[in-house]
């Protein structure tokens, strides 16, 4: 009787050996995704002050005297460049009935009617430090009336 438990164990002991750096391994992708998952929730916190950053330098630097603010994000991806965060977003922003410098733009209705003029598709590429609230456009880009 003796002979058959040893029999037994040693399938067991040697698969074991071959799975154990395999789990190991697992493991380590594991914790490494939620770290990832972290740090993905971290640059989505960060993001609406980034696309909010990219609105108000298009106003500021807008010859136009109406404010435009955001109908849409288009697309958007980060990127890890020196020493910073890269956010490149792709916006829709439409024209409002309030001055750009008025206080409460957010809330500002859309101009109405269906001129090309009210529109711009603009990407951006704003580099930021989110630990410190920096914020930088590295580029934009915008073509009039276009959806």
């Amino acid at each position: 009787m003796s002979c058959q438990p040893r029999g037994w164990a040693l399938p067991w002991v040697v698969l074991l050996l071959l799975m154990g750096p395999q789990l190991l391994v697992t493991q380590g992708l594991r914790i490494q995704e939620d770290k990832d998952r972290d740090g993905r929730v971290l640059l989505n916190q960060d993001f609406p002050a980034t696309v909010e950053y990219a609105l108000h330098m298009f106003n500021i630097q807008s010859e136009d005297t109406n404010a435009y603010r955001l109908e849409r994000i288009l697309n958007s991806w980060t990127e890890q460049i020196v020493g910073m965060i890269a956010f490149s977003m792709e916006l829709l922003l439409r024209r409002t009935r309030c001055e750009k410098w008025e206080e409460d733009i957010d809330n500002c209705p859309f101009q109405s009617g269906p001129q090309l003029n009210n529109t711009y598709n603009c990407f951006f590429t704003i580099g930021t430090h989110p630990w410190e609230t920096y914020f930088e456009l590295l580029n934009k880009t915008c073509l009039e009336g276009f959806h």
